[in-house]
């Protein structure tokens, strides 16, 4: 286990290489939030 050992997240960042082990992060929602809107009563 070490460098070589592409399995590792060192492994991983030695070989310039991404995984399970390694991941490059979660998308972010960039929707806007919906807003409720009131109806104005009489």
């Amino acid at each position: 286990m070490g460098r070589g050992d592409k399995r590792t997240r060192r492994g991983k960042i030695f070989a310039g290489s991404y995984g399970k082990t390694r991941p490059q992060g979660k998308k972010k929602n960039t929707a806007a939030p919906k807003v409720e809107t009131t109806k104005s009563e009489e």
